[in-house]
């Protein structure tokens, strides 16, 4: 007996991750994606530049490094010219590109840079874009949005591409990455042009090591909601990373 086909409405909804430069997703979350494609849902990066303004790598290196890696890990990926590399700025019709991409893809799920000051410029910028974009792409009388309907998204999660820029104001949620470690590793180790004069790889398994250690799980990647997360009861509540 032949599988019933799923219907467009039973289909996971695309997770849509939005990075400032062609690594930042793969390093910040890619074992998140790694996970979600490997159970089948779809997953789409928007790149805000193409590395013009990196110590290392041409543009048309790190695009195709970028092409790459989101191959390894599953999901598709576009750019967006939005001034370039160190050249980001926060406006509305910045805000409104991204917001007409949320519209387009009707995600569930959107991952981003944090807010915190304390890291690239460009990370904090594309962060308030796209938490802008989010409300923006809800609001059905948006003159520049009204070919395409409406679209509220459910999470807007953060993710932090460096230690430092992990926020000290709100709780992580945890995600156990321990089965897509292999596929996230090769989707880092696409970017050689980055790992010239740093090793970015180890730092970022290391870290996952540690969140891994705290959760009872081998590797974990920490995510930090925007809003308050809200569950329909107990019953959907999983363990706490409280070990020690």
């Amino acid at each position: 007996m032949k599988p019933t086909p799923m219907s467009p409405s039973d289909l996971p909804a695309t997770l849509l991750a939005f990075g400032a430069h062609p690594d930042d997703i793969e390093f910040g979350c890619g074992g998140v994606i790694a996970r979600e494609t490997q159970s089948g849902r779809p997953a789409h990066f928007v790149i805000c530049s193409r590395g013009e303004s990196g110590t290392n790598g041409t543009p048309a290196e790190r695009t195709a490094e970028a092409q790459k890696s989101a191959a390894l890990l599953g999901a598709t990926c576009e750019f967006l010219n939005l001034g370039g590399d160190a050249h980001l700025t926060h406006t509305v019709a910045h805000a409104l590109q991204l917001a007409a991409i949320i519209r387009r893809l009707r995600p569930q799920i959107v991952l981003a840079p944090t807010l915190v000051e304390n890291q690239h410029p460009d990370h904090v910028i594309v962060g308030r874009l796209v938490r802008d974009a989010a409300r923006l792409a809800r609001y059905g009388g948006v003159a520049e949005l009204r070919e395409t309907p409406a679209h509220a998204i459910a999470s807007l999660l953060f993710y932090a591409i460096t230690p430092d820029a992990e926020p000290a104001d709100r709780s992580a949620l945890l995600i156990d990455i321990s089965s897509a470690v292999p596929a996230w590793t090769a989707a880092m180790e696409a970017h050689t042009t980055q790992l010239r004069t740093r090793n970015y790889v180890e730092l970022q398994l290391t870290r996952a090591r540690v969140n891994g250690l705290r959760s009872g799980v081998a590797h974990a990647t920490a995510l930090f909601p925007n809003d308050p997360l809200v569950f329909d009861s107990l019953a959907q509540l999983a363990r706490t990373a409280r070990q020690f």
